[in-house]
């Protein structure tokens, strides 16, 4: 079975905006452990961004995905120079609670359905 252009784009765009998650949530969980070493967090994180790089690269439309891939790549270039794990940690996880809050902006509940609950006449 052949697929069409457009659902190879859809399952690469798919696959690329997975694996960009999981990378944050990766790099949440080793901020997180306190147990985690600095060698242990660069040899898994050269990992999981040779891993992206090998990926098809895709073009971003939405905000948080723009911004999850800048802070990686920061990232990326902030473990090439001198640097200590316990320095940096409590930066990365603020940084990393911004943009998990800059995706689950989009579920709350807007002001205009906020104010008809709230003025709404009970009998």
């Amino acid at each position: 079975m052949k697929y069409t252009p457009k659902q190879i784009e859809k399952y690469q765009r798919q696959r690329y905006i997975g694996f960009l998650e999981k990378l944050t949530k990766n790099l949440f969980k080793m901020f997180r452990d306190e147990q985690t070493t600095q060698e242990q967090f660069l040899q898994k994180f050269e990992e999981l961004k040779k891993k992206l790089d090998e990926l098809v690269e895709i073009r971003l439309d939405s905000e948080y995905h723009h911004q999850l891939k800048a802070y990686i790549e920061k990232l990326y270039n902030e473990c090439q120079h001198e640097f200590k794990l316990d320095d940096i940690r409590v930066a990365n996880m603020t940084i990393l609670n911004r943009l998990q809050k800059l995706k689950n902006g989009a579920s709350y509940k807007k002001d205009k359905h906020k104010n008809k609950s709230k003025n709404q006449d009970w009998g």
